[in-house]
């Protein structure tokens, strides 16, 4: 097909923006689509201090644009589209979004994870009316008001601090009895006068009217019941990856991550995975960037007669 790409990366954050820029930087024709702005996820960080460069830290809404900026710069064409299918057909790749058809000779997904739903009463009901995930977009409504945040590991703890700046407490639902997050966060996170933690602690209902008003919760042990009040719930209870796109093409493991090896390479000859969206992924964002690029380096190897692993 005249009009096929080199390699189309899926997906605009850290993982992806990172594999453009190396694949264009090498000469490679290459597209990156995404349906949301550039940085994926990372746009709900208000304040990154583990990513290399930044000693005084940045902001997510601040890294993403650079991303982009570096990569189109490279002469990265970017796209916003929301991708739908990727298929295999013969040596070439169809990626279909909803601009049509685009033919590529390698395909990189970098399309992440999202927050993974708690399943319990009241959580689609109040989505966007008192529940979220992003507490630098909405922490400030909750100004010295309580709020509950779910989970243990750096996102939750991270996120806790930040809505200390405005609610009147955080409490911490953690459903084990240590947090999973890095033990400077977890120093901070004790320090501070205005966060509680409920520990071996269930979810079991967000309630209210208008907005969210309490959350039902329960002894993981026990199942002794107990209520507490919040204007807010941040749920940061893991990560669901988003591989439907390749769910009938590459292997997934178990938790429906994209089984890839070192070099991010797939069993299908052509297609490769970075960041969150692929099994053994670090979870971090320098992580995603070192698989971006892998990613791409294995592609161009590829693209110019490298082969590809039996």
């Amino acid at each position: 097909m005249a009009d096929a790409l080199d390699v189309l990366i899926v997906g605009g954050g850290v993982a992806g923006y990172t594999a453009g820029l190396f694949a264009a930087r090498d000469r490679l024709r290459a597209r990156l689509l995404e349906k949301f702005s550039a940085g994926g996820q990372v746009l709900n960080c208000e304040h990154i201090t583990n990513f290399p460069g930044f000693p005084q830290g940045v902001a997510g809404y601040t890294l993403g644009p650079l991303l982009q900026e570096q990569s189109t710069a490279a002469g990265l064409e970017v796209a916003m589209n929301e991708v739908t299918a990727v298929r295999r057909d013969g040596n070439l790749f169809l990626v279909e979004s909803d601009a049509g058809i685009q033919a590529a000779r390698a395909v990189i997904v970098a399309t992440g994870s999202r927050f993974t739903a708690l399943g319990v009463p009241g959580e689609e009901q109040f989505l966007g009316r008192g529940i979220s995930h992003c507490a630098s977009c909405d922490g400030s409504f909750f100004m010295q008001k309580p709020v509950v945040v779910v989970g243990g590991g750096d996102a939750a703890v991270d996120e806790a601090l930040h809505l200390t700046q405005y609610a009147s407490s955080v409490t911490i639902v953690h459903r084990r009895d240590r947090l999973r997050a890095c033990a400077s966060l977890e120093e901070r996170a004790r320090r501070e006068r205005k966060i509680a933690f409920r520990w071996n602690t269930m979810v079991r209902a967000i309630e209210g009217g208008d907005g969210v008003e309490r959350v039902q919760v329960a002894d993981a042990a026990s199942g002794r019941t107990a209520t507490l009040e919040a204007a807010g719930v941040f749920i940061y209870a893991g990560l669901t990856p988003n591989s439907e796109l390749v769910a009938g093409l590459a292997p997934l493991d178990a938790r429906g991550q994209i089984v890839t090896d070192l070099r991010m390479r797939t069993r299908v000859p052509g297609l490769l995975a970075a960041g969150d969206v692929r099994a053994e992924s670090a979870r971090q964002l320098v992580a995603s960037a070192g698989d971006g690029a892998t990613a791409a380096l294995a592609a161009v190897e590829y693209l110019r007669g490298g082969g590809w692993p039996a």
